[in-house]
C-alpha cells in the first residue's frame, strides 16, 4: 500500500512539474507564439509589416470576416493600429507597426463564430 502511495505522489509531483503550454508550438514563421483560449497566434513582425498566424492544434483557421486591434506599449507610451483579416489564415496591422525589445503588445482578436481573445506577447 506504501508503494501504491509513493507512486501515486510521484506522478503527481512530476505531472505538476510540467509546464502547461495549451497549444504554443514553435514558431513557424519566425514570430513568437502564444496562446488564448483554444487557438495559437503567432505574431510576426518582418519588413515593416506586422502580421498574426492563427491556428488550431497546427490546422490554420481562417481569418476571413475577422478584425481586431493591436496595441503596443513602451513604458508609458501607447499606440494602436486596427487589424484586419489578411490572405489565408493571417491578420495584418493596417499601419506600420515598430516592435523593440521591451515591448508589450496585445492583439484584441474577433474571428467570426467565436469569442473574442485578448493575447499577449512580450517582445525580447
Amino acid at each position: 500500500m506504501k508503494k501504491i502511495a509513493a507512486m501515486i505522489a510521484l506522478g503527481l509531483a512530476c505531472a505538476a512539474s510540467v509546464p502547461a503550454t495549451a497549444h504554443e508550438s514553435a514558431a513557424k514563421h519566425g514570430g513568437i507564439v502564444k496562446s488564448a483560449g483554444d487557438l495559437s497566434f503567432e505574431l510576426v513582425n518582418k519588413d515593416g509589416k506586422t502580421t498574426i498566424y492563427v491556428e488550431d492544434h497546427d490546422a490554420t483557421v481562417p481569418t476571413a470576416g475577422a478584425s481586431g486591434t493591436l496595441t503596443v506599449l513602451k513604458g508609458a507610451q501607447k499606440s494602436e493600429t486596427a487589424l484586419a483579416a489578411g490572405p489565408g489564415n493571417t491578420l495584418v496591422a493596417k499601419d506600420a507597426v515598430r516592435l523593440e525589445a521591451g515591448n508589450k503588445v496585445v492583439a484584441r482578436i474577433a474571428l467570426p463564430n467565436k469569442a473574442a481573445v485578448s493575447v499577449r506577447f512580450a517582445i525580447k
